[in-house]
């Protein structure tokens, strides 16, 4: 799994543009918190197997990157969690999931679902 390091509240706005010709996907990920590494071990190790190695996955630092996490609740109006995996389509947030309910597989089915 290739993660995008998001450390910038511009790269929302490349990212947003991005997820107008493909879905992306937002990783917060808290390094204090053990829930989160396990969430974020579970995604790296079936990202592939899941058939989505072609999703731009952008990772979040957000004891290092506040400000930018803040920014991405205002932006797609969702709700500070940590973990938290968003996807980001057509500039929106169709869906977001937080704790150990993040999944590879079913971030595939969401993904399927806003591309129809």
């Amino acid at each position: 799994m290739n993660w995008i390091e998001l450390t910038s509240v511009e790269q929302l706005e490349e990212l947003s543009t991005a997820s107008k010709s493909q879905p992306v996907v937002i990783f917060k990920h808290s390094t204090r918190c053990s829930i989160s590494s396990t969430a974020k071990s579970r995604l790296e190790r079936n990202w592939e197997k899941q058939g989505l190695a072609e999703v731009p996955a952008y990772h979040l630092d957000l004891i290092s990157f506040r400000d930018v996490s803040g920014e991405i609740a205002e932006r797609f109006s969702v709700h500070h969690e940590s973990p938290q995996l968003l996807l980001i389509h057509n500039g929106e947030c169709p869906y977001a999931e937080s704790h150990l309910g993040i999944s590879a597989s079913e971030l595939d089915e969401q993904i399927k679902l806003v591309q129809g």
